[in-house]
């Protein structure tokens, strides 16, 4: 067979696998996901408790409480907003062909770079945002056939995200000048916000040429030998988002660097020189500096001795989160309770959104929904922690 039947034979052995990948990822499960009520939660570094003095919100096993229908005391509803304010990233189809392949698709084959992309993404809203901050839109995308959070409870937590940005709640008795200086500074605040919100999200576009897109990942991957439609590992994503980094050319970007850890050992002082490490001909200064440890946990089963050391990783103020699982199936670790893991999942397929027009949809890039996982699921994870520069 000539090279041009060769071409032709693999473009359509490439559109029938993205077809077939498109259908199988395309489906949302949606299972209730249950807490304890007993057990404080961690995500990302927050605490949050769940304590009720009603005894008839129980599972049927009678152990757990159901809070995804279900408004419960304490600061379920923070919680809840925060996690939806997380970037999620999944699988996406028909994006621009992904160049030296006939792909328009990750489906099946590009989770660890999603995952990997998720927890760059965490890391650049600390950076640009603060731990603190959360979407003002998060709990208006939840699937309404599923959720149902009450109007009031939406205002009290928009008007208490509100309070937050000036650093301080609205005495009791203001000035008409004072009121409008307040609002003024509020609404700058926000604004500032929202457009850096965005900004973080048209970083990691299906574009060749975006920052974090997945194109550019996989350009940045053909060193490690890796090509698309290649499975990569969580210790290859890591070096990956570290050549990104240093790749990136908006100005925006400069002010960051990543260093991975050898052979699971971070170094104080290889720290310190990336973290001053020059930002320019015209200004230096230090850096902020995201942490990626690449490390096995046990072999062919997770290590039940390292459990600890996951909850104390995710407990940290500037963790930025985990990634891993099984082979060839990865997902962003964000948080636990008790013994199970919170996690996002990159394995839903979802069309190409085009980050270059100004209004793109936010909505695509957050999980209404959360699941959780025994924390035996981790093989191989890598753990970022963000030093602020």
């Amino acid at each position: 067979m000539d090279a041009t039947g060769t071409d032709e034979v693999e473009k359509l052995k490439s559109k029938f696998v993205s077809a077939w990948h498109n259908m199988k990822y395309s489906w949302v499960l949606k299972t209730k996901t249950y807490f304890s009520r007993n057990s404080a939660v961690f995500l990302l570094g927050k605490c949050y408790h769940f304590k009720s003095d009603e005894s008839n919100e129980l599972s049927p096993d009678g152990s757990r409480m159901d809070i995804v229908n279900k408004i419960i005391s304490g600061n379920v509803e923070e919680f809840r907003k925060d996690f939806i304010s997380r970037i999620w990233l999944t699988y996406r189809k028909e994006f621009p062909q992904i160049k030296g392949s006939a792909l328009t698709t990750d489906c099946g084959w590009g989770c660890t770079l999603r995952t990997g992309q998720m927890l760059l993404a965490q890391g650049l809203v600390l950076h640009f945002l603060g731990r603190a901050w959360t979407w003002s839109d998060a709990l208006d995308i939840e699937n309404s056939d599923s959720e149902s959070w009450t109007s009031h409870t939406v205002k009290k937590l928009t008007a208490s995200f509100e309070a937050s940005l000036t650093g301080e709640r609205e005495p009791k008795v203001l000035s008409n000048d004072h009121k409008e200086a307040l609002k003024r500074n509020c609404g700058d605040s926000k604004m500032r916000d929202e457009v850096y919100h965005r900004k973080i999200i048209s970083w990691f576009g299906d574009s060749p040429l975006v920052s974090f897109g997945l194109h550019q990942l996989i350009e940045y991957g053909k060193k490690s030998g890796k090509i698309a439609g290649d499975w990569y590992g969580p210790a290859v994503v890591a070096h990956i988002l570290r050549k990104a980094v240093e790749e990136a050319r908006d100005p925006e970007l400069q002010g960051i660097t990543i260093y991975v850890a050898q052979d699971c050992t971070v170094y104080n002082l290889d720290v310190v020189d990336r973290q001053c490490s020059s930002m320019g001909s015209e200004k230096a200064d230090t850096k902020a500096v995201i942490i990626l440890v690449p490390v096995r946990l046990g072999g062919e089963r997770t290590n039940m001795d390292y459990l600890e050391l996951v909850k104390g990783i995710l407990s940290l103020e500037y963790c930025v989160g985990i990634i891993g699982g099984k082979p060839k199936q990865s997902y962003y670790f964000a948080g636990f309770q008790d013994d199970s893991l919170i996690y996002m999942d990159p394995h839903y397929c979802q069309s190409f959104v085009d980050v270059s027009i100004k209004d793109f949809p936010l909505e695509v890039c957050f999980l209404p929904s959360l699941k959780m996982k025994s924390w035996k699921v981790l093989g191989r994870e890598i753990l970022l922690q963000k030093g602020a520069g």
